[in-house]
């Protein structure tokens, strides 16, 4: 499945699958970073030279977007790193003026490290006549490792995956990555000081607060050196004894707003999951299906998500209300999955939170007839695997029991991957270049 053909919709009646596809390729066309960029690009400097800095899963397609965009006679130059695999094609005769590399996430690694330390280093001979162009997407925490003095790339790595598998919303997740970091939380731009920094983001986090985002590097962070210790003990986190003394002294502090480094620059939001929510909406209704957006903003954990909007669907198709059938109802926001203990030697399940919401949704739903659903992230990638996400159909469930598969055994070890591809219901497209986060599109006939 590509973002290219959206020329004509598919009958939601007859093939509601490739109907809930069709509207996700066009909120991801929504958000991508060609579409969006030109309107926030300021002019090149009239002295001095543009430095572009970036970090995120859009960063490639974003530098590739300045550099469509910038003028031919202007000084550019600069440095981005992305996920692996996630530097598109270069378009045939786009000269390469900023230099993409990659790395790991959600795990940073070595070359994420390496991309940092190179940033900053950029940073420096910097002056008051210089632009920084940073070009921030969802993604970025990982991507843009630095560790804090005390902490090794081993223990940001352990730090970063037991907040993964610990059930941490998002913002929770950040405000620890932004204390443990050189680079994150506004340092990032205190580095580049005197010059002017104009930031072009997009947003993966509900609320599209810019100091989540890739945990903010060029922003300032309102959170605390205290903030970050509480999360790591609610989540029982453990760190070295060294950080633990620099939190609990304040002496890992980030910048904060209404410092001085801040001052004369801008933040761009170039795209959102709202937009690309709304325009899945306008398709659907083009196509002749009413369209209700539920919020983009929705956490929690993946399969309790999943069963509330079970119920919303059970009541539109038994009772017609909230809203009347046809319709499409679409969601997003980040959900999060606790990872749950396995007996010792036991298989580890495989999967992302768009097939965990697709779990609950199926199990509550219990083959509800006239129901469809695809949930899938809008980079491309359900956690670490393959997919995209998967797709829920009236038959789900007995196509399952058919398959010898029980959807509360897959569960139970979080194995959406396993329990969605032995029925050929992932969603598969490959990495799309940018992330506004989750989609969900549920179909009501």
């Amino acid at each position: 499945m590509t973002t290219a053909d959206l020329s004509a919709a598919p009958d939601p009646a007859r093939q509601p699958r490739e109907f809930l596809e069709y509207l996700y390729r066009v909120a991801v066309r929504r958000a991508l970073p060609l579409h969006n960029t030109a309107a926030f690009l300021p002019a090149p400097p009239a002295q001095g030279r543009t430095l572009v800095l970036g970090a995120g899963k859009a960063g490639g397609a974003m530098a590739q977007a300045v550099e469509a965009l910038w003028p031919a006679d202007a000084p550019l130059s600069g440095l981005v790193v992305t996920r692996y695999h996630h530097t598109p094609p270069r378009p045939e005769g786009l000269a390469q003026r900023i230099e993409v590399v990659e790395a790991a996430h959600p795990v940073p690694d070595a070359a994420g490290l390496a991309a940092a330390q190179r940033m900053l280093e950029l940073t420096r001979g910097l002056t008051e006549n210089d632009l920084v162009l940073c070009l921030i997407s969802g993604g970025g925490s990982a991507l843009l490792t630095l560790p804090a003095d005390g902490l090794t790339l081993e223990d940001k790595q352990r730090i970063n995956k037991a907040l993964l598998e610990s059930g941490a919303a998002i913002d929770e997740m950040n405000c620890v990555r932004k204390h443990l970091s050189r680079i994150k939380g506004g340092r990032l731009a205190a580095a580049c000081a005197p010059a002017r920094v104009v930031t072009l983001t997009i947003s993966d986090v509900p609320g599209d607060d810019p100091s989540v985002i890739a945990s903010g590097p060029t922003v300032p962070d309102a959170t605390t050196c205290a903030d970050a210790l509480a999360i790591l003990e609610r989540y029982r986190i453990d760190v070295p004894r060294a950080v633990r003394a620099a939190l609990e002294a304040g002496t890992l502090e980030t910048p904060k707003p209404g410092d001085a480094v801040f001052a004369g620059h801008a933040v761009h939001m170039i795209a959102t999951p709202r937009q690309s929510l709304e325009a899945a909406a306008e398709a659907a209704r083009a196509a002749g299906i009413a369209a209700h957006v539920l919020s983009d903003e929705i956490e929690g954990e993946s399969r309790e998500v999943g069963k509330v909007h079970a119920a919303l669907a059970r009541a539109v198709a038994r009772h017609g209300q909230p809203f009347a059938r046809p319709c499409v109802i679409l969601s997003g926001g980040e959900t999060t999955v606790t990872v749950r203990l396995r007996p010792p030697g036991s298989p580890r399940g495989r999967g992302g939170r768009a097939g965990e919401f697709c779990m609950g949704l199926a199990q509550a739903l219990q083959g509800q007839a006239g129901v469809w659903a695809l949930a899938a992230d809008t980079d491309g990638i359900d956690g670490v695997e393959d997919n995209a996400g998967a797709c829920v159909a009236p038959d789900t469930l007995e196509r399952a029991a058919g398959a010898g598969l029980r959807i509360a055994s897959h569960l139970d070890r979080n194995d959406a991957y396993g329990f969605f591809d032995a029925l050929g219901d992932l969603v598969v497209t490959g990495p799309t270049h940018t992330n506004v986060n989750d989609f969900r599109a549920i179909l009501v006939l």
